[in-house]
């Protein structure tokens, strides 16, 4: 199966966006991303960061819900990826509809990437259990699971008897589940589930921060996927969908569009071979205009450049 292509929005445009996207809109970003062969157009959230975080790294984000639903109205074909939610920021039975609402008004082309999260201070300010958050996170997957099928979920933070949400999703049990992160309880939650996983390349520094393992390079990404993949194979589940940001996308900020592509297309065979089935790209460019030209040299490039293998 050839690797498909997702385009994050670039987050360091949401703080900046009126003069980022000057006489532009965001239809135009996610049409712009389908035209150059893109499969799937993401968003993150982030509702409510701390100062200091974001002083030191971190990003504003956009309402995955709105915007995704802008980007649905604006294309035809391309997937609308959360990358990704964090579930216990709102009630799961909220979740759920407005999962369901993107997924039945865009045709079924949710796909829901799920986290457990680690910004506690966000918890804290959402006035969420942080310590609690991987409990919630197992049980809120099962509430909007058993909300989608029109039934109803027991459960010891969100049980409740008496209650449906119509219409069901478009998606027939609703939308395949990607989880987030490389905790082992992330990847528990990919074997019993989900459908696929987003885990993070990241170093050391990042790791303690993220609170989550690190991953440095592409050998031990794939062992990871093949543990996954035998592990579902003994439960009778099929393989995981897996979308990776490549270990090259430190280029994109210390050189440009072209410089990654000449460091990633030589790489997509091996990541290929690891087992990733989605390469996850979120441009740097700093207008709209750079990020139009930025699309162009990553289309003819890496996402509709003849396959690795004849």
């Amino acid at each position: 199966m050839a690797l498909k292509f997702n385009l994050m929005f670039p987050m360091r445009a949401v703080k900046h966006y009126r003069e980022w996207i000057g006489d532009g809109s965001l239809g135009e970003v996610a049409k712009y991303s389908e035209e150059a062969g893109f499969e799937g157009f993401s968003m993150s959230e982030h509702p409510y960061p701390d100062r200091e975080w974001l002083a030191n790294g971190g990003h504003h984000a956009f309402d995955p819900f709105v915007s995704l639903a802008i980007a649905a109205e604006a294309t035809k074909d391309i997937r609308l990826i959360t990358y990704l939610m964090v579930v216990g920021y709102r009630s799961p039975y909220l979740g759920a509809k407005a999962v369901t609402s993107l997924d039945l008004l865009s045709g079924g082309r949710v796909t829901l990437g799920l986290g457990a999260g680690y910004l506690e201070s966000e918890f804290d300010a959402l006035r969420v259990d942080y310590k609690g958050r991987g409990k919630l996170f197992d049980e809120g997957i099962d509430a909007m699971r058993a909300t989608w099928r029109g039934e109803e979920h027991d459960g010891p933070a969100f049980g409740v008897a008496g209650h449906v949400a119509l219409p069901l999703p478009l998606t027939v049990g609703g939308p395949p589940i990607w989880i987030g992160g490389n905790s082992k309880a992330a990847r528990r939650r990919v074997i019993e589930k989900a459908d696929g996983w987003m885990p993070i390349a990241q170093k050391a520094e990042m790791a303690a921060i993220t609170k989550t393992p690190p991953l440095e390079d592409i050998g031990a990404l794939g062992a990871q996927v093949t543990a996954q993949n035998k592990l579902r194979a003994e439960a009778g589940k099929s393989d995981i969908d897996v979308s990776f940001v490549p270990f090259e996308s430190g280029v994109l900020r210390t050189g440009g569009a072209k410089e990654f592509v000449a460091a990633v297309a030589p790489k997509l065979a091996a990541y290929e071979d690891a087992g990733v089935t989605w390469i996850t790209i979120e441009p740097t460019s700093r207008t709209f205009a750079d990020f139009r030209t930025d699309l162009a040299v990553m289309s003819d490039g890496l996402v509709n450049r003849p396959p690795a293998r004849a």
